[in-house]
């Protein structure tokens, strides 16, 4: 793939590897989405009935997937780890006021 194509969009340009890695971390929220979907509408115990894995299994692999996206949006300085730790320290606190989520 050539490093040097890039991508025009709303805020500059992205290289094409940047705009994979957003690509792909994209399809995995998505999966992410659909495996809490499959959670609400079966339970967290059910099982898929071809595959047999649990739902529990299923977004497991799932979020696992999306925070090795999210490693490699850090590891190449696309997003900054110290401003995801605040924003992830943030929501904690929010939660603790807006939500009933014993934290």
């Amino acid at each position: 793939m050539n490093e040097n194509k890039r991508i025009s969009g709303a805020s500059g340009f992205l290289d094409e590897q940047t705009k994979e890695i957003f690509c792909i971390t994209q399809e995995e929220c998505a999966e992410v989405t659909q495996a809490i979907s499959k959670v609400f509408r079966f339970g967290l115990d059910s099982k898929h009935p071809v595959t047999l894995k649990a739902n529990k299994e299923s977004l497991e692999e799932e979020v696992g997937d999306l925070l090795a996206m999210i490693d490699i949006l850090i590891q190449k300085c696309i997003i900054s780890d110290s401003n995801v730790n605040r924003a992830r320290i943030a929501k904690k606190e929010k939660l603790k006021v807006w939500s009933n989520i014993d934290l």
